[in-house]
């Protein structure tokens, strides 16, 4: 099973990546317009709320521009990878401060919408029950299910990022797995 490409997955073009280096606003901007829904989704699932996740979010941006001039692309790396680390790293490094692996979530209720304009899609209903669901997850567990599924992490590289082992990468994506079937009412695959 091969996972999504993540969603920082956005060729920046050398043109832009050397504007933003030689210190244009512009080009700043655009890779901030660019990079900010990523960025500030993967820090929500890791660090919890929408508060921390703008400040994620700003203290990211800011260390980009910053260190722009010191990315080189080395061995063909790209942008896009080098941003995410920088976002992943700020979104643990908080928690690691902040000693927040045991705090939950609290998920918008689209009560409003559904008032406004019926039930909720399939889909979309789908989504919903799932972030409620992951809301109910403690945070280092939570954070894993994400590095591993949407960001494509190896366990390896969650251990190196969460300051663990392999192991407690791999056991928390194990019970994050059962509990979010258990909440999501989802069977158990049968190996055959």
């Amino acid at each position: 099973m091969s996972s999504a490409p993540s969603s920082f997955a956005i060729e920046v073009p050398d043109a832009l990546l050397a504007r933003a280096r030689a210190g244009e606003r512009a080009a700043f901007e655009q890779l901030y317009r660019w990079f900010e829904r990523p960025v500030f989704t993967l820090a929500l699932r890791i660090a919890g709320n929408r508060e921390e996740a703008q400040d994620v979010l700003q203290e990211t941006m800011l260390k980009v521009l910053g260190r722009i001039r010191e990315f080189r692309g080395s061995n063909g790396s790209p942008f896009w990878g080098w941003l995410r680390q920088i976002a992943v790293n700020e979104a643990l490094m908080r928690l690691r401060k902040d000693r927040k692996f045991a705090h939950e979530v609290a998920v918008e209720c689209d009560d409003d919408f559904a008032e406004d304009h019926g039930p909720l899609p399939p889909a979309a209903a789908d989504a919903a029950a799932l972030q409620r669901a992951l809301a109910t997850l403690p945070v280092a567990t939570r954070s894993v299910l994400w590095l591993y599924h949407a960001e494509g992490y190896t366990h390896e590289e969650i251990a190196v990022l969460m300051e663990r082992t392999a192991s407690f990468s791999k056991s928390q994506l194990a019970r994050g797995t059962r509990r979010l079937r258990v909440l999501l009412d989802v069977p158990e695959p049968i190996h055959v």
